[in-house]
């Protein structure tokens, strides 16, 4: 049975209503889709990821939204694409406070693509990290503490920054897991390992 639309005001706002859901459905025809995290074990884990020829592709721009969802899902700060057990050479950088990361930065969710590092500091330092691809545990991981990178984003343009402490070490992280490396085997001893429960004691006092 039709919807019936009285007059005046309701009538815009009827239209107005109308006209939003069309703007929407246009900018993204589909609901992102939640993906799972594969774990330590998975042999997609130990790959090196392959370069992504086509930015605009269907697959590429549907693997950016679903990894953009996935990983505010998960309460992670950055996630890679071979975390969902695609081998592309892509990840996302999403540092914001939250239940893992209660002290992180905030800044906008970018999705970076073929990304590399083109200098970085001579100084390095320690900081936690944990992994979605790991859970239960966190490592103390010397990192650079400044980098210049590059990285295409999901918009083909090629970008080159400056990256430092917190944000650098999530690119440094996810660069990584394009080669097949995880954070533990960064770690210089196994006393530099500790549990999540006891990292969130340490943290939250």
């Amino acid at each position: 049975m039709p919807v019936q639309v009285g007059t005046g005001g309701e009538k815009l706002l009827y239209r107005l209503l109308h006209a939003y859901i069309k703007d929407v459905y246009l900018a993204c025809p589909y609901m992102p889709e939640l993906l799972e995290v594969i774990e330590l074990g998975n042999l997609i884990l130990r790959q090196t990821a392959q370069f992504v020829e086509d930015v605009q592709s269907d697959r590429i721009q549907t693997l950016i939204d679903n990894l953009l969802v996935t990983v505010k899902e998960a309460n992670g700060v950055g996630i890679a694409a071979p975390q969902v057990a695609q081998s592309d050479r892509l990840f996302i950088v999403a540092s914001r406070p939250n239940l893992r990361y209660p002290n992180a930065p905030t800044m906008e969710p970018t999705a970076m693509i073929n990304p590399s590092i083109l200098a970085h500091s001579d100084e390095t330092v320690k900081g936690w990290e944990g992994c979605l691809s790991i859970p239960g545990i966190r490592g103390h991981v010397p990192r650079y503490q400044a980098i210049e990178v590059a990285y295409t984003d999901r918009n083909g343009r090629r970008h080159k920054q400056e990256l430092t402490d917190f944000v650098a070490r999530i690119f440094q992280h996810e660069l990584d897991h394009l080669n097949g490396i995880v954070f533990v085997d960064r770690l210089e001893s196994t006393q530099d390992m500790i549990t999540e429960r006891e990292y969130q004691r340490i943290v939250t006092g």
